[in-house]
């Protein structure tokens, strides 16, 4: 049976790393906009606490759940928690990252192991544990947060183990979608330009990094509140229910030119 409504996620269970602020808040709430029920997940309780409180005032149900996605064993720990909870898992954004950014001739080996744990190990440790929820049920939707910075380098930022640490992502995307396609788990990825969060508004502001975006970015501006959205839906939707293994750039044209 074709449901009528491709974007209705009413009865759907999402889970969002990452969720304490900026993206991760913003793609949540565009969930439960939709009807689905949430799980969001962060280390930072009174944050996820807080953004909770919004989400319910949306008409959904919202667990928060503390955790820091780079402890193989709080990942465990929060999978059981939600799944007690919810009893199945539909839908991941793998979104948690942080990156270091400095020159690759300055950068330590623990600013590199730092960067690609997070960015990179933490999404296959999570992706790993709700997979093996969603078999159980023969249906998932995993999106992966990549990066702009995973299809191209930079003259801007240097930040080379977040560049490396994204376009593995990229590739660790395709590498699932084709091994968990037979489970009924697409598995694809978005790659988000810049966009204005509490990490990025420092930046962004500045006069000069204004001109950079209109040297650089087609569209001349960065990424508002809400415009990645629209992806995040459709590739957690049933419109997306043919499509895996695939990577979109939401970047106002930076990766075009």
């Amino acid at each position: 049976m074709v449901k009528k409504d491709l974007f209705d996620f009413t009865g759907r269970v999402a889970v969002v790393t990452g969720a304490s602020s900026g993206l991760g808040v913003q793609m949540a709430k565009a969930l439960a906009r939709q009807g689905a029920d949430l799980a969001i997940m962060a280390r930072r309780k009174e944050k996820l606490e807080t953004v909770a409180e919004e989400i319910r005032a949306l008409s959904v149900r919202c667990l928060p759940v503390p955790c820091d996605v780079t402890d193989t064993g709080a990942v465990k720990n929060a999978a059981g928690i939600i799944e007690k909870e919810y009893g199945k898992v539909d839908i991941l954004i793998n979104n948690a990252g942080n990156g270091h950014v400095g020159p690759a001739l300055e950068t330590s080996d623990e600013d590199w192991d730092f960067t690609v744990s997070l960015d990179l190990t933490s999404v296959f440790k999570v992706s790993r544990e709700f997979a093996r929820i969603m078999v159980k049920n023969n249906y998932g939707r995993i999106i992966n947060i990549s990066s702009m910075y995973g299809l191209v380098g930079n003259m801007a930022l240097p930040s080379s183990g977040y560049h490396a640490a994204k376009g593995g992502v990229i590739n660790l995307t395709r590498a699932l979608a084709a091994e968990w396609a037979p489970y009924g788990i697409t598995v694809n990825g978005i790659c988000p330009g810049y966009f204005e969060t509490e990490l990025t508004v420092d930046t962004l502001k500045t006069e000069e990094f204004s001109q950079y975006m209109k040297a650089t970015v087609p569209l001349g501006r960065y990424g508002n509140e809400g415009e990645l959205d629209s992806a995040a839906l459709f590739l957690a939707s049933e419109a997306s229910s043919y499509v895996t293994g695939v990577s979109i750039p939401v970047d106002g044209g930076y990766t075009a030119v």
